[in-house]
C-alpha cells in the first residue's frame, strides 16, 4: 500500500466480520449516558470511509451517519470544525436532537438541513477531519480508514467525473489536485491516525469474504 510520507503503515491486517467491528467501537465509546455513542471515521479522500459509515450503521438499529461533507459545502478548506462542534456535536452530547442548517446553505439555496433525531445508539461523523484534534472531547472512538494513494485518487476522480459535482474530466482533475494539496497539509498536521483506536483498509490488502473488513489496530 502506497502512502503519504507522513503516514505510518498500519498492520497486521487481519480479516474480521463487521461484526467483530461494530463491538470493538461500541466497547471503545463507552457508554454515555442520556446521548447516543459518537464514532468519527476519517481518512483521506475516496478512501472508503463513506460506505464504511454507511455499513456501520446498517448493523446498529437507531443510527445516523452525518457527512462532514455537508457542513463543509462551500466553506473555506477545514475551517468548518466550529460548526461541527456547535451545531451537531455538542447537541448530541446534551441529548438533543439536531437539525442544522449550515450558513452556505441559506447563502447559495440548498434545501433541506442536517439531521438527527433524538433517542439515537450511535452517530457516525464520517469524512476527511471528522477526527480533527479540536474535537477530540466530542467524539467517543475513531476509526481510520487507511488506502492506497493512488487507488483513492483514481477512485475519487472517476466518482466525481461520474456524479458531475466538479465540471467536465479536466475541471474535475484540477479541482481533485487542488483538494488533495490542501488535505495533504492538513492531515500532515493534524495526524488523526494517532487517535483511531482500530484501522481499517480501504483498499483491502489481504482476501476478504463478504461482510468482513481488513482490520488492524490502532492508534498508528
Amino acid at each position: 500500500m502506497t502512502l503519504p510520507v507522513e503516514e505510518p503503515a498500519a498492520g497486521p491486517w487481519k480479516a474480521a466480520p463487521e461484526g467483530e467491528l461494530v463491538q470493538l467501537l461500541l466497547q471503545a465509546a463507552g457508554t454515555p449516558t442520556g446521548r447516543p455513542r459518537v464514532v468519527a471515521v476519517d481518512g483521506r479522500g475516496a478512501s472508503g470511509k463513506s460506505t464504511l459509515a454507511e455499513r456501520l450503521c446498517q448493523r446498529v438499529g437507531r443510527s445516523t451517519v452525518v457527512h462532514t461533507d455537508d457542513i463543509a459545502w462551500h466553506e473555506p478548506y477545514f475551517a468548518w470544525g466550529h460548526l461541527l462542534a456547535e451545531h451537531v456535536l455538542r447537541p448530541l452530547h446534551r441529548g438533543e436532537a439536531v437539525s442544522f442548517r449550515p450558513p452556505a446553505w441559506e447563502q447559495h439555496g440548498r434545501q433541506g438541513s442536517i439531521d438527527v433525531p433524538a433517542g439515537r445508539d450511535l452517530v457516525v461523523i464520517e469524512g476527511v477531519g471528522a477526527s480533527q484534534r479540536e474535537l477530540a472531547e466530542l467524539i467517543d472512538a475513531t476509526v481510520w480508514v487507511q488506502s492506497d494513494f493512488a487507488a483513492a485518487e483514481e477512485r475519487g476522480i472517476a466518482r466525481d467525473i461520474t456524479q458531475g459535482v466538479n465540471g467536465d474530466a479536466e475541471e474535475t482533475i484540477a479541482f481533485w489536485h487542488e483538494w488533495m494539496a490542501e488535505e495533504l497539509r492538513f492531515l500532515e498536521r493534524q495526524r488523526p491516525w494517532e487517535r483511531a483506536c482500530v484501522v481499517i483498509a480501504g483498499t483491502p490488502p489481504i482476501l476478504l469474504d463478504e461482510d468482513h473488513v481488513a482490520l488492524a489496530p490502532g492508534p498508528l
